[in-house]
């Protein structure tokens, strides 16, 4: 089968299209033939090294990539009970579905619900599922909160402005366009800053009632997270769960009490799906919103596999609005 692999860390250019055996399941394993692979930033930190604390890749090493896709079950190991060839799946948080066909513990396959698209389901799902633990996990957004999203018009933010409105919060975006701005006051953010024409720390002291917001969501990392804490009001929450324009390295314990003694957080996907029912408890909200029409998952661009590369520029280059995608077949 075609599969894209990294043999060495780097930029987009080190993503190689191979040929490589088809997966067989193991007994609690189902075989996904792909349709579409979700491209994330987590795909580019795997293929930089990011998620390797700079190890480097040995010389006969070639890391399978992308963590996210949609398709349909070709295979199914001895013990799965639930799931049927034939069934259309989708997962998240399992390695290699830049491919035709992918191995994925069958726990962590979810049915996609009759009447969605496999396009549709993924552009709603995992960073959707990321979206979904921030705005009720790590956020706990309800009516009468404010919150700072970041790269609101990207894969995750979008969709947490949306979670966020439904909760009842009101929302301050950030977005580097003027397209992009447009895109998240349709989704019902209330006020959105071009960040690159305006300083977002004066904006959001400039909002509502001019304490900070409650939760500042910034998936951005080094250029913009002293000023992330600095938007939160007293006793409030800064989540960081991305680095898109580097990692931070450190954060001092003494700039969150001149901030307001407020809390710090860096979770990760992984550890918020950690079971097939919080999967699905998270997937059946995104499935239903996009269903019953308020969640608009948006999908920006979608690209065949062998170009796997120019996907990672777009990404990267942050001009990309929503969901990013590769077709596999």
């Amino acid at each position: 089968m075609r599969a894209i692999v990294v043999p060495k860390l780097g930029g987009p250019d080190v993503l190689t299209l191979r040929e490589v055996p088809d997966p067989k399941p193991a007994d609690d394993q189902v075989v996904v033939k792909l349709k579409y692979a979700g491209v994330s930033f987590g795909d580019v930190y795997q293929r930089e090294g990011t998620y390797r604390a700079g190890k480097a890749l040995g010389p006969n090493e070639a890391l399978p990539i992308g963590g996210e896709g949609v398709g349909t079950v070709s295979a199914v190991g001895g013990a799965v009970k639930d799931l049927a060839v034939g069934d259309t799946v989708i997962f998240a948080e399992n390695l290699g579905s830049y491919a035709e066909y992918v191995a994925v513990p069958a726990w962590r396959a979810i049915k996609v619900p009759s009447g969605l698209s496999p396009r549709d389901a993924i552009g709603a799902y995992a960073q959707g599922l990321t979206a979904h633990y921030l705005a009720h996990d790590s956020g706990k957004l309800r009516a009468g909160m404010s919150c700072l999203v970041h790269a609101s018009a990207g894969g995750v933010g979008h969709i947490l402005v949306q979670l966020a409105k439904k909760a009842g919060a009101s929302v301050i975006a950030t977005v580097g366009t003027k397209d992009k701005a447009k895109f998240a006051s349709s989704l019902g953010a209330d006020k959105v800053v071009l960040y690159r024409e305006t300083p977002f720390l004066q904006e959001v002291k400039n909002f509502g009632d001019g304490k900070g917001v409650h939760v500042a969501y910034d998936s951005i990392g080094k250029s913009t997270i002293d000023d992330s804490i600095k938007s939160v009001r007293m006793h409030g929450l800064c989540v960081l769960y991305g680095n898109a324009s580097g990692l931070v390295d450190a954060v001092a314990p003494m700039d969150l009490a001149a901030a307001g003694s407020i809390f710090f957080q860096r979770p990760r996907l992984a550890h918020h799906v950690k079971t097939r029912e919080e999967i699905s408890r998270r997937a059946n909200d995104l499935f239903a919103g996009v269903k019953d029409g308020w969640l608009k998952a948006a999908v920006s661009k979608v690209l065949p596999l062998a170009e796997a590369n120019e996907a990672h520029r777009l990404l990267e280059t942050r001009t990309t609005m929503g969901k990013l995608l590769l077709e596999v077949s």
